[in-house]
């Protein structure tokens, strides 16, 4: 699947090495952005010690497979279950991510018994790449059709033929996994999703003290957090050349969500970081990944409207944008599970894959 050049690697260090620092500011760590210290630290052991040829061959080692589907390469991972006749489910993770972040998760809901869990509540895991991320292609068109989510209907139902299955996301795969439901309730037995869409419309004189609180919240975040977010959405492209050019811009604008969008960023270890940093450089992706964020601002991406499959939203506490209230998420989803987690934050398939797995478990138990 990888095959980095020694040219490539090469130049991948050297690059580092000659990393030109930004100039210090008397601010403390982390309050202007990804902190100085911390990042010429992983810079360093990206340029000296990391090795990338032992994380290449893992990854290689993962169970990948390409679909053609209509003419659109598909990438995904396939974790068979440790009993017949399993459900099958499908895993979406969002963004600066890949497919690594929902790896230990695809295992533990394909093989529960090792983990303590029963061989009954094994999932057939299907975990797509996102179309630009890391290893998969970009779709040909911005406006699509097929979208994202037409994709995975067609290689879950059309090349793997599951008549039904599950589906879980967070991020910006939790808007596509939406956009699964809406579009083929037939198809979806149920979604688990980290995050739901606002409804398309509401008034603020009807809203609860809770909706009304959340929304307070959800503004400050993007007042205060949400920068990335407005460029991406407007002006990708200026940003994208600069971090394709620097690995450790690249690193810099990866690290800094990780930092701040968990609740324990020491469940981040370096190689893992770099290994994530690794794979949007050397597949030249970061460009790429960004276009789910100028798609949905020109409203180039079907809005989510109403999902009426039976939905799960777990929240984390140190994930992006507020807490949404159970009521918030009911006016656009058929929500009947809801679950506000103990720890945990934007990347909870690699911080909190026990919890998430258990939740996914409980809830799809309940829809046998």
């Amino acid at each position: 699947m990888l095959s980095v050049t020694d040219a490539d690697l090469d130049d991948l260090r050297d690059r580092l090495r000659r990393t030109r620092w930004a100039t210090a500011w008397p601010v403390d760590p982390w309050a202007a952005g990804t902190d100085g210290d911390e990042l010429r630290r992983l810079v360093g052991y990206w340029q000296t010690t990391y090795d990338w040829r032992t994380h290449e061959a893992a990854i290689n080692a993962l169970p990948s497979h390409v679909a053609d589907v209509g003419g659109i390469d598909v990438h995904y991972l396939r974790y068979d279950a440790e009993r017949d006749g399993a459900r099958p489910i499908l895993l979406a993770n969002g963004w600066p991510s890949s497919f690594l972040e929902l790896t230990g998760l695809a295992d533990r809901l394909s093989h529960p018994s090792r983990y303590g869990g029963r061989p009954d509540d094994a999932f057939t895991v299907i975990v797509p790449s996102l179309p630009g991320y890391a290893v998969a292609p970009p779709r040909p068109s911005l406006a699509g059709p097929p979208h994202t989510h037409d994709l995975w209907h067609r290689l879950m139902h059309d090349e793997l033929g599951f008549e039904r299955y599950a589906a879980h996301g967070s991020d910006v795969g939790a808007g596509d996994v939406s956009r699964l439901g809406q579009a083929y309730p037939s198809a979806l037995a149920g979604l688990h999703v980290l995050d739901v869409a606002d409804p398309p419309e509401y008034d603020e004189a009807g809203l609860s003290d809770d909706e009304r609180s959340f929304l307070a919240v959800h503004r400050r975040w993007h007042e205060t957090e949400g920068g990335y977010q407005h460029e991406q959405r407007t002006r990708p492209l200026t940003l994208a050349q600069g971090l394709s050019d620097s690995p450790s811009g690249l690193l810099a604008w990866i690290l800094e969500k990780h930092r701040v969008w968990s609740d324990d960023y020491s469940r981040f270890s370096d190689d893992y970081l770099l290994t994530q940093a690794s794979l949007y450089w050397f597949t030249n992706a970061i460009s790429t990944s960004f276009r789910p964020y100028y798609e949905r601002g020109r409203q180039l991406v079907p809005p989510i409207e109403r999902v009426d499959v039976p939905t799960a939203l777990a929240l984390f506490p140190a994930d992006i944008g507020g807490q949404q209230p159970r009521s918030w998420a009911e006016r656009t989803y058929h929500l009947t599970r809801y679950t506000v987690m103990p720890r945990g934050g934007h990347f909870a398939a690699y911080e909190e894959p026990e919890l998430l797995a258990e939740d996914i478990t409980a809830f799809f138990r309940t829809l046998i």
